[in-house]
C-alpha cells in the first residue's frame, strides 16, 4: 500500500537525518579549532547556528502545508548539503559562518531545522488515528537509535582516518563531506514521496504563521508547552551530570553510564505510550505518566547517597517519557489537517525559546552549595504545574479517535 511506503520513507528520512547530525556532532568544535577559530568565534558560531535553525523552521514549517511538505523537505535537504560542502572546502570564519546560520547543522546531534514538524505533519496524513501514536513512539526511538551510531562512527572514522595518515582537520572534512552526501541520500528519499503527504487540496486559506481555525487550539498548547520546556531547561543533562560530580564525586565514565541509562530507559519508555493512550486517551497519558515522574525529579536532592540518588533518576527516566510521542500525536488530532506541518513548527519553536532562557539562571543556582538542590524543585513543580494546567485545559478537548 501507499501510504506504508511512505511511513517507511519518512522513518528513513529521519534514521539518515539524525545518524548525519550524529556523525558531525562529535567532531564539529574539534573541526572549528582546528580550522584556526578562537574559543570566542567557535561559541558565536554556534548560538548563530541555532539561532538560525529556530527562524529557519519557523519560516519553512509555517508555510509547508501550503507551499507542498514534499517541497519544503527538498529545500531543509538542499541547505543541510550546503552547510556539509562550506565545512569541507573552506575554513573561512564567514564562509562557515553562513552556512552554519543559513544552512542546517546540528551542534548536539539532536533533531534541528524544519523536518521534524513537516514529517510528523505528513504522519499524520497517511497513518490512520489509533495508530499514530505507537508510530510516533517508534519514530522517536529509530532516532535515538540513529543519533547514538552517527557519534560512534563520526568518532571512530575521525580516529581512523587520523591513524591512516591524515591530518585532523582533513579528516573533520571528510565527515563533512559525508554528511553532505548523507543529505543528498536524503534528497533521494523525499522525491520518493507519494502526494498522499500533502496538506488536503481546498482546505480553507490559512493567516498568519500558516494557522486559521487552528490558531487559538495551537497559541495555548504553545504557551503550555513552553512552560514545560522552560522547567526542563533546568536540569539539562550536562548540568545534572555537573550536580552529581559536584555532590557525590561521581567522575565522567561514570557521569557517561548515568546518562546513557538514563537516556536509554527514556527512549524505552516511550513505547509504552501507544498502547496506554489507546487504553486512556491522549491526554491522560500525558498528564498521568508525567506526575509521578515529576514527583521523583523533586526527591533527586533529597536522597543522601549516590546509589538512591541514581535509582531514583533512573526511576525517573523509565517514565518520563511517554508523554513525548501522546504530545505529538494529540497536535496533529487536534488541529486542523492543512495546518499540521505549521502547528507542529509553531509548538515546537515556543519549547525551543522556553528551553533556551533555563539554563541561564540554572547556572549560578547549581554554583551555589546552598542552591544546588533548587533547580531540581523548580523543574519539578514547574512541570507539575503544567500538567495540571493542561489536563485542565484540554480534557475535554479529545481527538477523533477517541470520541
Amino acid at each position: 500500500m501507499a501510504w506504508k511506503r511512505d511511513v517507511a520513507l519518512l522513518f528513513a528520512t529521519r534514521s539518515v537525518r539524525l545518524f548525519a547530525y550524529g556523525l558531525l556532532s562529535v567532531t564539529l568544535v574539534l573541526h572549528l579549532s582546528a580550522a584556526g577559530l578562537s574559543e570566542g568565534r567557535i561559541g558565536l558560531l554556534l548560538s548563530l547556528t541555532l539561532a538560525g535553525d529556530t527562524v529557519l523552521s519557523l519560516w519553512v514549517t509555517t508555510r509547508a502545508d501550503r507551499a507542498g511538505r514534499r517541497r519544503m523537505l527538498a529545500l531543509g535537504g538542499l541547505l543541510m548539503a550546503g552547510a556539509g560542502l562550506a565545512f569541507a572546502g573552506s575554513t573561512g570564519f564567514w564562509v562557515l559562518l553562513l552556512a552554519a546560520t543559513a544552512g542546517i547543522i546540528s551542534p548536539a546531534g539532536n533533531e534541528v531545522g524544519p523536518f521534524l514538524a513537516i514529517e510528523q505533519a505528513a504522519l499524520s496524513q497517511v497513518l490512520p488515528g489509533g495508530s499514530r501514536t505507537r508510530a510516533f513512539a517508534w519514530y522517536a526511538l529509530a532516532g535515538s537509535l540513529a543519533t547514538a551510531l552517527g557519534a560512534l562512527a563520526g568518532g571512530s572514522l575521525a580516529e581512523g582516518l587520523q591513524s591512516a595518515g591524515l591530518a585532523p582537520l582533513a579528516s573533520y572534512r571528510a565527515l563533512a563531506l559525508g554528511y553532505a552526501a548523507l543529505a543528498l541520500v536524503l534528497l533521494i528519499l523525499f522525491a520518493r514521496l507519494g502526494p498522499e503527504v500533502e496538506a488536503p487540496a481546498g482546505a480553507a486559506p490559512p493567516g498568519r504563521l500558516g494557522l486559521g481555525r487552528s490558531r487559538g487550539v495551537v497559541a495555548r498548547l504553545s504557551a503550555l508547552f513552553a512552560l514545560d520546556a522552560f522547567a526542563g531547561g533546568f536540569i539539562v543533562q550536562s548540568l545534572v551530570a555537573w550536580w552529581f560530580h559536584r555532590r557525590f564525586g561521581l567522575e565522567e565514565r561514570g557521569l557517561g553510564a548515568l546518562l546513557f541509562g538514563a537516556n536509554a530507559l527514556a527512549g524505552l519508555s516511550a513505547l509504552a505510550a501507544g498502547r496506554l493512550a489507546q487504553r486512556f486517551g491522549l491526554v491522560n497519558t500525558m498528564v498521568f505518566t508525567h506526575l509521578p515522574s515529576n514527583v521523583l525529579l523533586l526527591l533527586v536532592p533529597l536522597m543522601p547517597t549516590l546509589p538512591l540518588a541514581v535509582a531514583v533518576l533512573l526511576l525517573r527516566f523509565s517514565i518520563s517519557q511517554m508523554d513525548v510521542p501522546t504530545r505529538q500525536s494529540y497536535t496533529m488530532a487536534v488541529v486542523e489537517p492543512a495546518e499540521r506541518a505549521a502547528a507542529a513548527g509553531v509548538t515546537g519553536i515556543a519549547r525551543t525559546v522556553g528551553a533556551s532562557l533555563a539554563p541561564v539562571l540554572a547556572g549560578p543556582l547549581y554554583a551555589s552549595a546552598a542552591l544546588a538542590g533548587l533547580p531540581f524543585y523548580l523543574a519539578g513543580g514547574l512541570k507539575i504545574a503544567y500538567d495540571l494546567l493542561l489536563w485542565r485545559s484540554f480534557r475535554r478537548l479529545r481527538p477523533e479517535e477517541e470520541r
